[in-house]
């Protein structure tokens, strides 16, 4: 059998406090050799102290990695290490926690993009690893996407309500006088 991650969870926490928004994925092979497909793809707010936790289980792993590294590629093609360590964390660990918002800030050349992210994880063989008995397989079943939350601003300033009152008198006037002409 071959070494594969058994269950990927994504989950965002503000500060140490878990939100209600929860994903998980079971990423185990079936005897016919196919993954359930995701169902639905979870959004993270990058803001600060908002930390998304990753967590999974191994499953028929007989040569342990010395390291996973761990990275969340973009749609548009950028590719952004994930956890404290540039996404190289301990063979054996079964989670990481990212700050997307501490990347952000500390990477102003290269931000986060409001997308969809495909999050990979892979031992000592690299991403592009064949599969072998008893030695992870590199995974890359889990998307998610990250967005900025933005200031509010109200569509009712006072300029909209004159231009929108300015334009109920002209219809009511136009489709009045047609009215009238009728008469």
């Amino acid at each position: 059998m071959k070494g594969e991650l058994h269950y990927l969870e994504a989950r965002q926490q503000h500060g140490g406090q878990s939100q209600s928004q929860n994903q998980s994925q079971s990423l185990s092979q079936s005897q016919s050799g196919s993954a359930p497909p995701q169902q639905s793809t979870s959004y993270f707010n990058v803001a600060e102290n908002q930390f998304i936790t990753f967590g999974w289980n191994f499953s028929y792993i007989l040569a342990t990695p010395t390291h996973l590294t761990v990275s969340a590629v973009c749609e548009n093609g950028n590719t952004y290490p994930v956890g404290p360590a540039d996404g190289v964390i301990d063979g054996t660990a079964t989670s990481v926690v990212w700050n997307p918002y501490t990347y952000q800030t500390s990477h102003p050349n290269l931000p986060l993009a409001q997308a969809k992210y495909t999050l990979k994880i892979w031992g000592d063989g690299g991403p592009d690893a064949a599969r072998e008995p008893g030695v992870l397989t590199p995974n890359s079943a889990l998307q998610f996407a990250v967005y900025t939350q933005q200031a509010y601003t109200t569509a009712h300033t006072a300029h909209t309500t004159f231009v929108a009152l300015i334009a109920t008198v002209m219809v009511v006037f136009v489709s009045g006088s047609a009215l009238l002409r009728r008469i």
